[in-house]
């Protein structure tokens, strides 16, 4: 089966087409990006603008058309916290569904966490043991830990880089202040978080996913993405802090320079690498080995599953077991 995974992040829109089928490795056949910043398409009301709307329909539009072109049988269609946090969403969601015909579906952090975990779990198969996953999107970041593939703890806060960046560190470079005071927030804030992730047990294998994670795995020396998804990269929590001390000090034009960094990403991944050092800390965790597999692949394999057993794509959770935490709930 030929499905097509359109992704709406804070970010990018990102669509992924693949081959897949139930019991096999989904087999990447194409993969099509576009930069909207939709988180940055908001006004000081919340709303999606009428122009970051305008852009978003213009896109899933194309990009409709090009899963239809590549033969996708069915194109799964999902927009993360950007459009979950909008105070317009169902009327931006309504435009999208009459002008284009695509009906995207807006996922919950916890589903975020949970289907990334299923991801994560299924790459590294069952002798992992208890896995705890990280992972930073623009908007937010999730949270996992478990032994199987529903994971027993699944948490979502609004710390995402490109969030952070905006809220915290406008100038250009940062400033070692605005840096030491971020550090310091994010310490705090995740202070009960981690509590609530070991609290489930400890890790026998740490795992950390996203572009923000490979391009800090990458930056701190792992193998470029031209070595292939199966080259074993990690990233260290004294790596980490290095790096931090080294790119805080550097312009976004300069950090767009180095290997592994986009242009896109680079005004974000100094917010991007705070996090990440606080939430290994937070969790106790000294080094992650980057998982290729994340969001999309997730919603994939969980859709095979649905298909064979009927059950439903996202949602229901709490039946399986899973303890859902909301922010208010993490400690903040």
């Amino acid at each position: 089966m030929r499905l097509g995974v359109l992704d709406v992040g804070s970010n990018t829109v990102h669509l992924l087409v693949v081959d897949a089928r139930r019991g096999g490795h989904p087999t990447p056949m194409s993969s099509t990006k576009a930069s909207l910043r939709l988180a940055e398409a908001t006004d000081s009301s919340g709303k999606i603008t009428r122009r970051g709307a305008e852009k978003l329909i213009s896109t899933v539009d194309e990009f409709a058309k090009i899963a239809r072109s590549s033969g996708c049988a069915e194109m799964m269609a999902f927009a993360t916290s950007a459009v979950r946090d909008a105070t317009n969403s169902d009327d931006v969601l309504a435009r999208v569904r009459a002008e284009t015909g695509v009906a995207l579906q807006v996922l919950s952090g916890v589903d975020e966490s949970r289907l990334t975990f299923l991801a994560v779990r299924r790459w590294y198969g069952w002798s992992a043991g208890r896995i705890i996953n990280i992972d930073i999107g623009g908007g937010s970041l999730e949270l996992s830990s478990g032994v199987d593939e529903e994971p027993d703890v699944a948490l979502s806060l609004p710390l995402g880089a490109g969030r952070l960046t905006r809220e915290w560190l406008p100038d250009d470079p940062p400033g070692r202040r605005r840096v030491n005071m971020l550090r310091d927030w994010l310490a705090n804030e995740l202070a009960g978080t981690g509590g609530a992730i070991t609290a489930a047990g400890p890790a026998d294998l740490a795992v950390a996913t996203s572009k923000t994670f490979r391009s800090l795995a990458r930056l701190t020396g792992a193998a470029p993405s031209g070595a292939g998804p199966r080259v074993k990269r990690t990233l260290t929590a004294t790596g980490l802090r290095q790096l931090i001390a080294f790119i805080s000090r550097m312009t976004a034009s300069d950090r767009a320079e180095l290997e592994g960094v986009s242009a896109d990403r680079a005004p974000q991944i100094v917010a991007g690498a705070l996090v990440a050092e606080a939430s290994m800390k937070a969790l106790g965790i000294e080094t992650v080995d980057i998982c290729p597999w994340a969001l999309r692949e997730g919603l994939i394999l969980r859709k095979l599953d649905s298909e064979a057993d009927g059950t439903a794509l996202v949602g229901g959770a709490g039946e399986s077991g899973t303890q859902q935490i909301s922010v208010r709930d993490a400690g903040r």
